[in-house]
């Protein structure tokens, strides 16, 4: 049997199943002067650089995202309106 490749391409995209140290795992998240996204520790696909601040805005927008969407379904039960059924009428 042959010894199937821990890290490599495949089809463009990166992948790496080699047990993940907790140096490579940090280094990974945090590479100053490189690009936004950069190769994840282990699995497959990429992640973003914290180094990089424009991976914190994008954090910063999904977080705003993510407290709009929750606060707006509070503010729909809070008033007491009830979402009524439509009729739709097709000919």
């Amino acid at each position: 049997m042959t010894d199937k490749p821990q890290s490599g391409e495949l089809f463009g995209v990166p992948y790496n199943f080699e047990r993940p140290s907790l140096k490579r795992l940090l280094s990974s998240y945090w590479q100053p002067g490189e690009r936004m996204v950069v190769e994840k520790p282990f699995g497959v696909g990429y992640t973003l650089n914290l180094a990089n601040w424009r991976s914190w805005i994008v954090l910063a927008i999904a977080g705003l995202l993510v407290y709009q969407e929750t606060s707006g379904s509070d503010e729909h039960e809070e008033t007491g309106e009830d979402e009524e059924p439509v009729e739709v009428i097709v000919d």
